[in-house]
């Protein structure tokens, strides 16, 4: 007979002087051992007459026996090997013992592979701890997890003899039970007569959620499985699914197969209710799949789950190491990205799905929640971007790949994206001009701030292009500045189309002609500037002499000079001939001030 592959280590196999001195006490002392039974490894010395009346199997084995005086049977695969095989034999020797929860599982396979049932003999052990079995543990949710526990160590037998499912439904219904007793509790009339249910912790009483912790993954699966389709609350199955993975893989290292199978296990089992699971358990999930390398599967389900929320992720959550090879980059960039995708494909009908009000409180009355999602997206990928830019081997796709994945109108203001983008040219000079042309089309600089505008003029690590756009945008801006102080001087607004000209211009000529053409125009904008600075400069200084003079008189004839004064510089009242004004030549411009003065 082959000898059985799987012992059970957690049982020390007994010695012959070892066993005999465990069962001196219950076996008959003045009859001589006729039969020796070895079961991992322990001695049994035994007597034929009670164990071939209880076991049909031992009995049919030892009339294949007959010639021999002692009869000697080894079981090689034994459910629950030694100390289930004692059970059994003091059973036979007439021994009292408890049934319980710790071994009622062991004594149905047990007395199913020795044959102990009704058939070979009236009130055997099968049809004990089967009574047992159905009428004491099926009704306690703790010793149905307990006979869960021991049943590990006895498939598949406990499968075929019905154990596991029969203690799998008990939990699940028990469990369904009790949620249902507990929400009839909550309910409670309000001062204005109606039914609502009171506040309390969503998984208040569902003890059972660290207790099955204790399960192997395998069983844990069916009992979270059978939990879910009796109508378990989807909160208290996320609470459990945190439960067991603290367990299993946060106060464990992280490194074997059965890790592996954890964590592409509990992603299966996760409910597909939105905002139910926490995001911070997501992301510890996604990390651990990345590092033990699970299933496809399993990380793009995660990377979905926090995609839909996104908005609510910190810069913490998304710096998820990279452990793949050495010249790899230091972050995941590539699951951060498709994170992102993911994000940007459902944004548009988060509308619909939201339940929670807050999610709706914004700053402007008009924002939608998409609109508010992305704007803290947006600066989420902006924070992202700096921190990822000074890693070397970071490639430009990549870094390019992240920062376009958003939809143009995520971002309000460039900002952050321009600071990300100075932080890789500073990491990466080897950078060519056309690359860095491509790097720094992302940026709208219409977009930056006055702050970062002034910064991007004077920044040489931007390509001459991109600088030209800073400056005309510059000019834009002081020049608005001024046709509102101005509104009859010869300012005008500038526009679009001056970009589009300059553009098409740049495209017709030879490289060395582009350059030249753009040094042009960066030199006569910055003059531009200069002279734009200078007359705001002027403003300046007349708002403080003005403010020095009303504080030192309060006559009439000042208010009569300031009013003079006011209506020179702003026309505060000549708004019907601004736009006539406006055409005349700058020398012009004093004196049509002066006539608009007199008029008011």
């Amino acid at each position: 007979m082959a000898m059985d592959k799987h012992h059970h280590h957690h049982q020390m196999p007994l010695t012959k002087s070892a066993s005999r001195q465990r069962y001196n006490e219950w076996v008959f002392r003045d009859v001589p051992s006729d039969i020796t039974i070895e079961v991992d490894g322990a001695i049994f010395s035994l007597h034929k007459f009670p164990l071939v009346s209880r076991s049909g199997r031992i009995r049919r084995l030892v009339a294949e026996q007959r010639d021999s005086d002692i009869s000697r049977i080894e079981f090689v695969s034994l459910p629950g090997g030694s100390e289930s095989f004692e059970l059994a034999a003091k059973f036979c020797y007439g021994v009292n013992f408890e049934i319980t929860s710790s071994n009622v599982a062991q004594l149905c396979c047990v007395s199913d592979y020795l044959e102990m049932s009704e058939d070979h003999s009236k009130n055997n052990l099968g049809s004990r701890a089967e009574e047992y079995l159905d009428s004491i543990v099926c009704k306690n949710l703790e010793m149905c997890i307990e006979v869960l526990r021991q049943s590990e160590n006895l498939l598949p037998l406990a499968d075929e003899l019905k154990i596991v499912s029969r203690c799998i439904d008990a939990v699940a219904s028990k469990a369904c039970v009790e949620q249902i007793a507990s929400s009839f509790s909550r309910l409670e009339y309000s001062s204005s007569g109606r039914l609502h249910m009171s506040k309390q912790a969503n998984c208040e009483g569902d003890w059972w959620i660290e207790d099955l912790s204790v399960l192997r993954i395998d069983l844990y699966q069916r009992v979270i499985t059978a939990m879910k389709f009796r109508g378990v609350r989807p909160e208290s199955i996320a609470a459990s699914l945190v439960s067991y993975a603290q367990k299993e893989l946060i106060q464990k290292s992280i490194s074997s197969s059965k890790e592996k199978l954890v964590v592409e296990t509990i992603v299966t089992l996760m409910p597909v209710e939105k905002f139910v699971v926490p995001l911070s358990f997501l992301f510890g999930l996604l990390r651990s799949a990345v590092m033990l390398d699970c299933n496809a599967a399993s990380r793009l389900d995660l990377e979905r789950r926090i995609g839909s929320q996104l908005d609510i992720a910190t810069l913490d959550d998304i710096l998820i190491p990279s452990f793949r090879h050495a010249g790899d980059t230091m972050f995941d960039v590539d699951t951060v990205h498709r994170i992102l995708v993911n994000f940007s494909q459902q944004e548009g009908d988060s509308d619909d799905e939201m339940e929670d009000v807050s999610v709706f409180e914004s700053d402007s009355p008009t924002a939608t929640p998409s609109q508010t999602a992305l704007f803290k997206v947006s600066k989420l990928v902006d924070n992202y971007l700096t921190e990822i830019a000074p890693d070397a081997n970071l490639k430009l796709n990549k870094f390019i790949a992240i920062a376009e994945t958003l939809p143009a109108h995520a971002r309000t203001l460039h900002d952050g994206l321009y600071r990300a983008i100075d932080v890789y040219l500073k990491a990466h000079q080897t950078l060519s001009d056309p690359e860095k042309r491509r790097l720094c089309k992302s940026i709208d600089f219409q977009k930056l701030s006055q702050e970062a505008g002034a910064h991007a003029a004077q920044n040489e690590r931007l390509p001459l292009q991109s600088i030209v756009q800073v400056l005309y945008y510059e000019q834009l801006r002081l020049r608005n500045a001024l046709f509102c102080s101005y509104p009859d001087d010869d300012i005008k607004p500038m526009h679009q189309s001056w970009r589009i000209n300059s553009g098409a211009l740049s495209a017709a000529m030879s490289p060395k002609d582009n350059y030249a053409s753009l040094r042009r125009e960066n030199r006569e904008l910055k003059l531009e500037l200069a002279r734009m600075r200078m007359r705001l400069n002027d403003l300046e200084k007349d708002h403080v002499c003005m403010k020095r003079d009303m504080q030192k008189s309060n006559s009439r004839r000042f208010m009569k000079s300031f009013s003079k004064r006011i209506g020179k510089k702003f026309n505060i009242f000549g708004h019907s001939s601004s736009r006539e004004s406006t055409n005349s030549p700058s020398r012009h411009s004093e004196r049509t001030d002066s006539k608009i003065t007199d008029r008011t």
